[in-house]
């Protein structure tokens, strides 16, 4: 007889969409069950060996405000840690950390099995068991029925995976891992749309044949800022590897160039669209014609191994032109290569066929994550991760889905654009994909969300609480410092002068000094006696939150403005054909992608401002 068994939910994928979700539905109390091809795969790194980076900073910390694990995972794997852009302003400072992979993986690993409620499973799922539309499980190829009452599909690049370099294909998933090759028939059979996505990844090569006197060193921070507003910052002070910098060179291009027609992104042999922004070196070589230079990152995957990661440097082109044109780029000469670079081929699913809360349209209780859903990156695939875990948990007590929107975090950004836009690549996010970054920085993204996490079931009381006394805080200090005034006497002259500021004319205040480009929260502690113990968070947030109050502020009433189209719902069942002004395409985008509200009916491109006017009259008459 064949196995059957019962859960509340099924996570189809353990990577970093599939941890997030299986967690978040486990710790909410749902019986879970977590499968995945091998499970030494979880939460494996296949590409980069980092966390974070511009805007996907932002997510790890979001992920980790709303009680997921990614950030606490990479602050105790961590070998470097850097913050981003701290030469620009707030809102685009992203934190970044080199990870230990295997260590990562293990962490990972270690948390999922010492988590109640959460079992793992190694097996592949070939196919759902749907009746009258609503999911119903799943089935393994062996025969084995898992019976669930919701399922979070998070396969990565795992769906009929192939793996390809030159004119050698293969036919695995990432690290020559098994490809999952009976899923995508079931989904077909059970009307969701599917295409093909590629993606890459540069070559490894051995530390000890790498010459980093020819490289430019790059260190990390010398005070480490943690991932999770949980850890301790004393706790992670420690020592860190470095990376280094090179380019490519004419030479390499040259040598691309004179290959290009062996390479499978431009003979024919890879179908599959790439991500526009994270290109292959012959995709940089061809479309940036003027560029005589690119950028290498050379990364360690960790302390334990000497395999060297060529970041900037992912290919398809063949074994002996990859030797060739890497030993063009100075440092590497004589670098011997350990795993080819190559690009990954998969299915993933058409845009258009989710909600907000990554439920399927035509299948209740079958919610989707990750790369599955037409992203990259390990960072959009765990925010996504994190939502549709909540949800298929709220699914089961049939509570109202969590949805972000986008002027509450950037998940909220990601996962509008991925349900409302007719994206034809690998969606990636970015900073500029944010309207109202200013107040979604990556600082504040625990008074942003923890009490979202708090009043959904993964945050902690203490951790809520500590969140809100912090809150005060802030507020107190900021009135403080508005009200506190100096005037221009001796001492606060020479402060200022030794600060290279403006002596005063007249008496002003903490508040305004603060505001001074030169000058900080921190830097005129001298001119402030009745100056609080305050922790570096509650600073941090004081001196954003006076130097930007005048931006922060305008930012906030376009905040109010959107929220007044987002809170204009729109019937589930509502017929556009009824709005006879509406034009037929707008008709024809609507109804296909059935938005819950004004505001998303007028991000969904070929809907223009005109129809969304029309669509408002018309709800306004027929209330």
């Amino acid at each position: 007889m064949n196995v059957v068994e019962t859960y509340d939910v099924i996570i189809v994928g353990a990577g970093h969409a599939g941890c997030e979700a299986a967690l978040a539905s486990a710790r909410l109390g749902k019986e879970t069950i977590m499968f995945t091809v091998s499970v030494d795969s979880i939460a494996m790194m296949p590409c980069n060996p980092n966390i974070g980076g511009t805007s996907k900073g932002h997510l790890v910390r979001e992920i980790d405000a709303l009680g997921g694990e990614m950030g606490k995972n990479i602050d105790k794997t961590f070998i470097q840690s850097k913050m981003l852009n701290k030469s620009k302003g707030p809102a685009v400072h992203s934190l970044r950390a080199q990870a230990d992979k295997q260590d990562y993986t293990r962490e990972m690993r270690r948390t999922i099995e010492n988590t109640d409620h959460l079992t793992v499973r190694q097996g592949e799922i070939s196919e759902l068991i749907v009746e009258d539309g609503v999911i119903k499980g799943a089935k393994t190829v062996s025969g084995a029925t898992y019976y669930a009452k919701s399922v979070v599909l998070a396969t990565g690049v795992y769906l009929k995976a192939k793996c390809i370099h030159g004119d050698v294909c293969q036919y695995t998933g990432p690290n020559g891992l098994m490809a999952a090759n009976h899923l995508t028939d079931s989904l077909i059979q059970n009307g969701i749309k599917m295409r093909r996505f590629k993606t890459g990844t540069p070559a490894r090569v051995d530390k000890r044949t790498v010459d980093f006197s020819k490289m430019e060193e790059q260190m990390g921070d010398e005070r480490i800022v943690p991932f999770s507003f949980s850890t301790d910052p004393e706790s992670i002070q420690k020592e860190q590897v470095s990376c280094w910098l090179t380019y490519t060179n004419e030479e390499t291009h040259k040598i691309i160039k004179d290959n290009i027609d062996r390479s499978p992104l431009f003979s024919g042999m890879i179908e599959g669209t790439g991500p526009r922004y994270c290109p292959s070196i012959e995709d940089k070589v061809v479309k940036f014609a003027d560029k005589n230079r690119h950028q290498v990152f050379i990364e360690p995957e960790g302390l334990y191994t000497n395999e060297m990661y060529l970041g900037g440097m992912s290919s398809s082109l063949p074994e002996d032109v990859q030797y060739a044109m890497y030993h063009t780029v100075p440092g590497l000469e004589n670098a011997k290569i350990v795993r080819n670079a190559y690009a990954i081929e998969y299915d993933c699913i058409e845009y258009g066929q989710l909600l907000p809360d990554l439920q399927f349209k035509t299948i209740k209780g079958l919610f989707s994550a990750g790369q599955f859903n037409g992203s990259s990156g390990y960072e959009e695939a765990a925010a996504q991760g994190i939502i549709a875990g909540i949800n298929a948990a709220r699914f089961i007590d049939e509570k109202e889905s969590l949805v972000l929107d986008r002027s509450q975090g950037y998940i909220g950004v990601l996962i509008d654009d991925l349900v409302t836009k007719e994206s034809h690549e690998p969606y990636r996010m970015m900073t500029s994909r944010a309207e109202y970054r200013l107040l979604l920085r990556q600082d504040n993204a625990d008074l942003r969300l923890s009490k979202i996490g708090y009043e959904v079931g993964l945050v902690s009381k203490e951790r809520y609480d500590y969140v809100c006394q912090k809150e005060v805080l802030i507020e107190q200090e900021v009135k403080r410092l508005e009200e506190y005034r100096v005037g221009a006497n001796k001492k606060v002259q020479a402060v200022l002068e030794s600060l290279n500021s403006t002596p005063l004319k007249t008496a002003t205040s903490l508040a305004e000094l603060v505001r001074r480009p030169e000058l900080s929260y921190d830097l005129i502690e001298e001119l402030d006696d009745e100056r609080p113990e305050l922790s570096d968070d509650v600073r941090e947030q004081v001196n954003i939150n006076i130097k930007y109050s005048g931006y922060i502020e305008r930012q906030k009433k376009q905040v109010s403005n959107f929220k007044k189209l987002e809170g204009k719902k729109i019937p589930e069942d509502f017929d556009y054909s009824k709005v006879l002004s509406l034009r037929k395409e707008a008709v024809q985008k609507l109804s296909f992608y059935k938005p819950i509200n004004i505001g998303q009916a007028s991000r969904i491109s070929g809907v223009s401002p005109a129809d969304i006017s029309v669509l408002l009259i018309y709800m306004e008459q027929n209330k």
